[in-house]
């Protein structure tokens, strides 16, 4: 069961073209960016490494502001290729960081969102997909993505899920300012 399980001290979060031009055109866009939020104040609370890529931004814009607003000091990277394992500098701090899970937000599923997936996996990280915090221009790239990284062993999940799982247990301190302010 360990393959569906999150702990805090294993994991990161890595956040994949959240793009200025991206989101006018994205399928519950809004949505992808507020539970991303969620996910970003989560993390920092917990201590969890935030990783941001950012697929060749002079052409796509940076990252949205509202996302960005959230972000403090956290690895940038910046690639060309549609997964982010292609670029070295981010397979090399993912190795340096030790941590084996990977709970992924981000745009394109389809696309840039599936190559990385697929190849984190190859590279034997656990992946979990945060289904509510991805989004394609279509709801039909959008089910076949999860439903293909599913098949290839990401453990497809939701913003709420990983928050209760992060958490393990009710009524701390923690788990009530964070379930207060970002679990909807």
């Amino acid at each position: 069961m360990d393959k569906f399980t999150l702990h805090s001290e294993e994991a990161a979060l890595l956040i994949i073209d959240i793009q200025e031009k991206m989101m006018p055109v994205m399928d519950h866009g809004e949505q992808v960016v507020a539970k991303t939020i969620s996910l970003i104040k989560i993390a920092e609370k917990l201590e969890m490494p935030i990783i941001l890529i950012e697929m060749y931004p002079k052409g796509l814009g940076k990252t949205v502001p509202a996302v960005m607003e959230h972000l403090q000091q956290m690895p940038r990277f910046e690639k060309i290729y549609f997964s982010a394992c292609c670029e070295p500098p981010l397979t090399e701090y993912l190795q340096k960081l030790g941590r084996r899970k990977l709970i992924v937000t981000g745009m394109e599923t389809h696309v840039c969102v599936l190559q990385t997936v697929r190849s984190l996996l190859e590279l034997g990280y656990q992946v979990f997909l945060v289904g509510d915090a991805v989004s394609s221009r279509t709801k039909h790239n959008y089910r076949n993505a999860l439903a293909l990284m599913h098949d290839m062993g990401a453990v497809i999940t939701n913003a709420e899920t990983v928050f209760f799982d992060l958490m393990k247990k009710a009524g701390t301190p923690v788990f009530k300012e964070l379930s207060a302010k970002y679990i909807k």
